[in-house]
């Protein structure tokens, strides 16, 4: 079994910054891709941004030059530092890892950022 921990979630005013964290533990075999998305209130899930184990990365539009993602294989880590936030930027953020020869995917249980005045 998987276990995804999130932290780093809260509440902040726009133009600030907020670094979210998220760790693998468990059964985790061949990490192939780990990535954030997140979803607003009556909004679809979406994919914030990605990274696979060899490093390539994408963003979602919205978040380019402002959200930078990064990893850390050795502690199975996942990172986003997200900057200049925006009300729009609030909702629930999720990490998600796929890992092992059948792609399996994971979720975390999501944590809250809210950007508001």
């Amino acid at each position: 079994q998987v276990q995804l921990v999130e932290s780093g979630g809260g509440w902040v005013q726009p133009g600030t910054s907020l670094r979210l964290s998220c760790a693998a533990s468990g059964s985790i075999f061949s990490i192939k891709r780990m990535g954030w998305y997140r979803q607003a209130p009556g909004e679809q899930r979406e994919l914030v941004a990605g990274i696979t184990i060899d490093g390539s990365t994408n963003y979602a539009d919205s978040v380019k030059g402002r959200f930078t993602i990064s990893g850390d294989n050795a502690k199975n880590t996942v990172y986003l530092q997200m900057n200049s936030l925006q009300p729009e930027d609030t909702a629930v953020y999720y990490c998600n890892v796929v890992h092992g020869g059948g792609y399996l995917e994971v979720w975390g249980q999501g944590t809250l950022v809210t950007v508001s005045t």
